[in-house]
Formats: structure tokens, sequence, C-alpha cells
């Protein structure tokens, strides 16, 4: 049996408004997953963990970049390149807002 709900009973906005828009490609928001957890991580690493090419990491990080929420660090490792991916503050937080977003659009699992 469901529960009752009337008409007006929501309090507030809804909380799809919580949704980040750029994450609604779901690689756009595997690659901010993979850094959500880490200060840094490898470029091949979060291409390898999301399951997409180089050149599709590098225009989805490219966007992330350029809204703030990702910064890119290059450098060497022996006489290697390696770019590194982060997450910056404003990045974690539109992450945690949008799960928070999606989880209040979901409701409790019964």
């Amino acid at each position: 049996m469901t529960p009752e709900v009337s008409v007006g009973a929501g309090q507030g906005p809804h909380p799809r408004h919580g949704l980040a828009p750029l994450l609604a490609s779901a690689v756009r928001l595997s690659i901010v997953a993979a850094l959500a957890p880490v200060e840094k991580a490898e470029f091949a690493y979060v291409r390898d963990l999301v399951e997409i090419t180089d050149s599709a990491l590098s225009k989805q990080v490219s966007r992330l970049e350029e809204a703030g929420w990702v910064t890119v660090e290059k450098g060497q490792v022996g006489r290697r390149p390696r770019t590194w991916l982060s997450l910056t503050e404003e990045g974690l937080a539109t992450y945690r807002r949008h799960l928070a977003a999606l989880t209040a659009i979901a409701g409790p699992l019964h």
C-alpha cells in the first residue's frame, strides 16, 4: 500500500533545482565522482576507471575546468610526462549538492 499524498504537500522548491546541469552527463558525473574522495588523481587512472579514451576525458575535463570545478596539473615523473586532475572546493561542493538533490528526488527506498 502506498502512502497518501496531497496536492501542495511539498515544502520549498523541488530538489531538482539543486542539480548541476553540467553533471547531467554520466561521463562528467563519473569523472567528478572519481576525483571526490582523493586529493588528486593521475589522468590515466581516471581514464581507465571511467572507461573512456584520452580524447574523451580531455574534452570532458576541459568543460569541468572551464566551470572552475577541476584543476589540471602537468608535470613529470622521472622523464615521463604526467597529468593530475583535482576537484576544486567549488567542484566538490557542487558535487555534494548534486548528490543531495538526487537523494532528495529519489526519496527513501522501501
